[in-house]
């Protein structure tokens, strides 16, 4: 049977994993009577919620007499860890655009990663059943996109589709679409136009790790392309890495390839092919599984590195341990480091305090995600503000750069350029985007986008669109002024009252609501000025021994504003923190004591 291997690349929510879901059904990868969600390929819960994909998908498909792998990628940037590995693997790309959105920043930084490994990308421009769809206008973006890039004659020259994934087909000519509407013209282009895998089976075994995964029962499992070779189980093999040589000898407990959404377990597979492969103990991504006899480690593609930090540290809140069951240092950096073992783009390392972890990410969604998932699983955490990594150059002190693109409605982009301008960004382009929006982008520093989202909602009536990526280390911009008022903070432990917090509403937007549990310095709303101030939330309605000629007026509070995970960490300052639990998103100073927070004050400023 001829073998193709391709990635599904595109920005985030252009609909890739609904195409493949699609291209499943069509070849017949389920039967007719069986039942599947929505979106097959996002399997785990924070994907069916969000609606995104985090991980790297592998499924594979039979058409005629070819059978198709083919990889479902994420589209936030904040995951491009995975996009970057999952490239080294495959022969093809199919580049997916919205046909009215165009090129975004993350279809930019995927075309990048695509043509400079010398990939043939297809293009299928998406949603051309859009109201606003505008694929000619988008092809010609497309085509500019390629060019700027530096692709090759070849590489531009590229074959192009207009499809509707979600209704499952696909046509070569947008003003003559076919009368069976499917994806056969996809599946002829791939077979046509992506070569077969280059591998020589003659040769020793040699597979390079892309992904990682734990199995409850057969422990680790790596998978890769076989470059070169045939791999059998029970076959001894060995683990290299490029720097450090071999890691270890083992043999192989089982061999599995993907059919459909399913695993079948395999006897022996041979070069070319997408296996997945147990037995390791201690191999992992960029690692080369390969015969005894070999002593070359494969090129593994570098990564990008990353460019936010943030510190987890033990829950040391009056309330803790009464929500979740994990607790310890220990127990949260050993699921860290073990995290850190398959997600290349994450860097983990203990601080000097014992009880707390430096982890390092792409992004705030990156390292959000990752705390949703330690919460879920019963974790109780305290998480400090995010802050960017610096680079030191020929003695000048360099930032992360990330390219923004907002999409907004004509009447707001002044106030988002004066807002960002304050941020120390740079507007590069303005230009109208179709519908009465424009479409702004910026260069601006990460430290400066902080935060920054929640605002951008605000300023355009919850209208505008934000994307970013990263674009480069520049120096140092300059000190960002401060975008936020002060906190009240409580200065008891105890049970918000209604009475107390009716009080306090002239003083600031309430976070908590009556009978909600507080404790000294916790931040239970945000103060009018600018300065932090120390209320009391439990403190009750005086009683006296006089009887009331009328009935008290029942009393009516303002709802409280309730932070997602996201919100409260772009939220925070640098004293303050998040405690995360299994129930709870509280936000608390960092020392909880009114003494401590005047000393380690003091000691700042001088």
């Amino acid at each position: 049977m001829n073998l193709r291997n391709i990635a599904i690349i595109a920005h985030v929510d252009h609909g890739k994993t609904t195409l493949v879901d699609e291209m499943l059904k069509q070849s017949g990868s389920f039967r007719d009577n069986e039942r599947v969600d929505e979106r097959v390929m996002d399997s785990n819960d924070l994907e069916k919620e969000r609606g995104i994909t985090i991980l790297a998908k592998c499924t594979s498909i039979d058409h005629k007499d070819y059978r198709i792998n083919i990889i479902d990628t994420p589209g936030h940037a904040d995951f491009g860890g995975e996009v970057e590995r999952i490239l080294s693997m495959v022969d093809g790309v199919v580049l997916l655009v919205d046909a009215s959105e165009g090129c975004l920043p993350q279809t930019k930084f995927v075309l990048t990663k695509a043509l400079g490994l010398g990939l043939r990308p297809i293009v299928v421009i998406n949603k051309i059943d859009r109201s606003d769809a505008r694929p000619h206008e988008v092809h010609d973006e497309i085509f500019d996109l390629f060019d700027k890039l530096g692709a090759t004659p070849e590489q531009l020259d590229f074959p192009t589709l207009f499809a509707v994934g979600r209704e499952g087909w696909a046509t070569e000519d947008l003003d003559n679409p076919p009368k069976e509407k499917n994806l056969s013209p996809l599946f002829d282009l791939i077979e046509q136009h992506v070569p077969a895998p280059k591998c020589d089976s003659e040769k020793p075994f040699r597979m390079l790790v892309t992904l990682i995964e734990a199995d409850p029962y057969v422990g680790r499992v790596l998978t890769g392309k076989i470059d070169s070779g045939k791999v059998r189980v029970n076959q001894p093999v060995i683990a290299l890495n490029p720097q450090t040589g071999q890691i270890e000898q083992t043999k192989i407990s089982k061999i599995m390839s993907f059919r459909g959404i399913h695993r079948l377990s395999l006897d022996e597979a041979q070069a070319g092919d997408i296996v997945s492969i147990a037995g390791f103990s201690k191999a992992t991504v960029a690692d080369t599984l390969c015969d005894l006899n070999v002593t070359e480690a494969l090129k593994a593609q570098p990564i990008d590195p990353p460019t936010l930090t943030m510190s987890f540290s033990v829950n040391t809140s009056p309330l803790a341990g009464t929500e979740g069951k994990k607790l310890t240092s220990r127990v949260i950096g050993e699921w860290l480091m073990k995290e850190a073992e398959s997600n290349i783009a994450l860097k983990v390392s203990q601080t000097d305090q014992k009880d707390s972890f430096e982890v390092s990410g792409r992004g705030e969604l990156q390292l959000s995600i990752l705390i949703e998932r330690m919460r879920r699983e019963g974790f109780e955490l305290s998480i400090s503000r995010p802050h960017v990594l610096y680079k030191e150059e020929n003695g000048k002190r360099l930032e992360p750069i990330e390219e923004v693109y907002i999409d907004v409605d004509e009447e707001f982009s002044g106030v988002i350029v004066e807002k960002l301008s304050k941020r120390k960004s740079d507007l590069i382009e303005m230009k109208p985007s179709g519908g009465g929006k424009m479409r702004l982008v910026f260069h601006a520093p990460s430290r400066g986008l902080i935060g920054y989202l929640s605002e951008l909602r605000s300023d355009t009536r919850g209208t505008g669109l934000m994307n970013r990526i990263f674009h480069a280390y520049e120096p140092y911009k300059g000190a960002i002024e401060k975008h936020r008022n002060g906190a009240l903070v409580s200065m008891e432990n105890g049970t918000a009252v209604p009475f107390a917090l009716f009080n306090l509403e002239p003083r600031g937007i309430m976070f908590v609501s009556p009978s909600e549990k507080v404790y000294l310095g916790m931040i239970i709303g945000e103060h009018t000025k600018e300065n932090d101030l120390n209320v009391n939330p439990i403190k009750g309605k005086a009683l006296t021994n006089m009887r009331a000629s009328g009935k008290d007026e029942g009393i009516k509070l303002t709802p409280p504003k309730k932070m997602t995970l996201e919100e409260a960490i772009s939220y925070i300052q640098d004293d303050e923190l998040v405690e995360v639990t299994p129930i709870n998103i509280r936000l608390r100073k960092k020392y909880l004591d009114m003494n401590e927070r005047k000393r380690a004050e003091r000691d700042n400023k001088n």
